[in-house]
């Protein structure tokens, strides 16, 4: 019975977690873009062209190759699966500020799981993979998910300097 009281417990977490708006940073900035013109960009399968962008915007925001090359990872699993689930254009927007670097990617497709990314799947699963990576790359991922579609968003910290 005490087994079956904490599993009710998990799954009312999960379904609070699945409703909750972008929690809001420490730092006290909030959930909105620091700056008044984050990039945009729209797409419906160029993939390359996504990764072309983010990893140019990376750089020119003060990662590190290798960390640039992780984000562009990132954000290149994610609009996949905008491609492959959404049936619907996806939206990336990427803003940073002196601290990090966040790219936000949109689509009207919704996560059933709210706790898709964060739970390693197996080795032979089918799927699960990508936010899984996601997770692991990215210092941060949010991921809101509703009947107006999926926003994740995307945090890498920037080095000092």
């Amino acid at each position: 019975m005490a087994r079956e009281g904490k599993t009710a417990q998990r799954a009312s977490a999960a379904q609070e977690a699945l409703t909750r708006q972008p929690v809001p940073r420490r730092d006290g900035d909030g959930s909105l873009p620091p700056t008044d013109d984050p990039m945009s960009y729209t797409y419906t399968t160029d993939l390359a062209a996504i990764r072309a962008v983010v990893h140019r915007y990376a750089l020119a925001a003060g990662l590190t190759e290798a960390r640039a090359i992780d984000l562009t990872l990132a954000v290149s699993e994610v609009a996949a699966n905008t491609v492959k689930h959404a049936k619907s254009p996806g939206s990336l927007k990427v803003w940073h500020d002196a601290k990090e670097i966040v790219c936000q990617i949109h689509d009207e497709g919704i996560i059933t799981d709210p706790l898709a990314g964060r739970r390693q799947p197996s080795l032979d699963a089918s799927g699960g993979h990508g936010l899984w990576i996601v997770n692991q790359v990215c210092d941060q991922v949010e991921i809101l998910s509703d009947a107006t579609g999926t926003t994740i968003r995307l945090h890498m910290t920037l080095p000092p300097g």
